[in-house]
């Protein structure tokens, strides 16, 4: 058996075993698995620690609306202005019948994160395998085992959008806004996500930051957006009253366009290098 289905076999069970267990017991041995250490709930310092946190204790019901994906586009659209979001080409709650949405295109469920379906020409038109994938994932509850309460307060949907990448193949960046209380600190920017996975950081001011999370650290150097400075306006206009809140945005010919809000990055669960870091976000949130 290959590493990776052995891993999966191994992995479904224990998240079944993890989603039955009490909310505090669950994260504290998923915290466990992930980083090596126990996270203290009662004096929580780091960054990873206080996500955990947020998810046992803050009930703000305005946090499911921000990481609806349809939901969100309203906020945005109100607060930002209808320029700042990807058009909604459809949305509902099964496929409809008639499917002629232009190619290329984006199907997704608004309740996940991570769960897209590229269609970029006639023959990814695959309808039996599209309808499997999203029946599977209109059916199960976004990680019950990480405990993300706001994803499981959504009314679920599909959800249609334009592909926005270059050529109808590539994959736009997208510019990850860090607001901890109504500032950007940092800029999260992956790349190669599709082939080996890297990330690095920016300060508000577009210096490269000396620290990786999750994936390793990439060296080479991304062009600052040209527009950053209103990328930055608009994720702080966005998270006024909230302690963090992850805002991001792709740069689509010279305009910026928001992509999704984020409460809980990779968890909260991602590993610093060096740890330094984890206890640096920790005291900004």
């Amino acid at each position: 058996m290959m590493i990776p289905e052995l891993k999966t076999l191994i992995s479904a069970p224990y998240k079944a075993a993890l989603s039955l267990l009490p909310d505090k017991l669950a994260l504290s041995l998923e915290y466990f698995r992930c980083l090596g250490r126990f996270p203290d709930f009662r004096h929580p310092r780091r960054f990873t620690e206080k996500c955990q946190v947020r998810k046992l204790r803050d009930r703000d019901p305005r946090l499911p609306l921000l990481v609806d994906k349809v939901r969100a586009k309203d906020i945005v659209a109100s607060t930002l202005g209808p320029d700042w979001i990807i058009p909604t080409l459809w949305h509902g709650e099964t496929l409809p019948n008639v499917r002629d949405w232009p190619l290329p295109y984006v199907i997704k469920v608004n309740h996940y994160s991570g769960g897209n379906i590229f269609v970029r020409s006639k023959e990814e038109e695959d309808w039996p395998s599209i309808e499997l994938k999203l029946k599977r994932w209109m059916s199960t509850r976004y990680n019950p085992h990480t405990r993300e309460w706001p994803y499981h307060s959504i009314t679920r949907q599909i959800l249609v959008e334009p592909f926005i990448g270059r050529l109808s193949t590539e994959l736009p960046i997208d510019f990850k806004l860090f607001v901890f209380r109504g500032r950007v600190e940092y800029i999260e920017v992956d790349t190669d996500r599709a082939t080996n996975h890297k990330r690095s950081f920016y300060n508000r001011e577009w210096v490269k930051q000396p620290f990786a999370m999750q994936y390793p650290f990439d060296h080479r150097e991304v062009p600052r957006p040209a527009t950053l400075n209103q990328m930055i306006t608009a994720a702080e206009r966005l998270s006024q009253g909230m302690s963090f809140l992850r805002v991001d945005f792709y740069e689509l010919q010279g305009r910026p366009l928001f992509g999704e809000m984020t409460l809980f990055p990779d968890s909260g669960l991602g590993r610093f290098e060096p740890e330094l870091y984890d206890l640096v976000f920790g005291d900004l949130m």
